[in-house]
Order: structure tokens, then sequence, then C-alpha cells
């Protein structure tokens, strides 16, 4: 189920927006965390970005095996930046 019938906030889509965007991020970490899979995935980024900006996602993200966690490597973690607390 997703939350495509849900209205997101304006913050909430900038986080889904930036974490679509970040490599390391996996669809299904959104998922879990805004109840949205990847087809709801993209149809908030084709709403909420310009028609180029979605065309140049689009492209870095076909093929890109990091944003799957099924078919990503078990060495690629989680991206922590180094200014926040590594427990």
């Amino acid at each position: 189920m997703t939350r495509a019938h849900v209205a997101l906030t304006e913050s909430d889509v900038s986080r889904i927006v930036e974490m679509a965007w970040e490599d390391r991020t996996a669809f299904e970490a959104i998922e879990a965390q805004f109840g949205l899979n990847e087809s709801a995935v993209v149809d908030v980024m084709r709403r909420h970005m310009k028609p180029s900006s979605f065309r140049m996602w689009r492209k870095r993200m076909a093929g890109r095996v990091t944003k799957h966690l099924a078919l990503r490597s078990p060495a690629v973690q989680r991206h922590r930046a180094s200014h926040t607390r590594q427990a």
C-alpha cells in the first residue's frame, strides 16, 4: 500500500526528493519512512521537479544498483555525513 492518496507535507516532499537523489539511499528506505514504493517516488519526483531535472534524475538512477537493497553489495553502507554523530 502506498501513501499516494495521502497529501504529503512540503517538508515530506523535500525529504523524499533529497533521499531519492542520494546514491546510497535505497528506495526501500524511502518506503519504510514514507510508505511510498519506487513508482510512487518516481511520481513524486515527476510532479515536484522541473521536467529537465526529472529527466536528469531518471537518467542518473537508471541501472544504479545502490538504489535497491536486494541488488547492492553488502559493502555499500548507509551514508553518514562526517559532521553527524557516529554510533
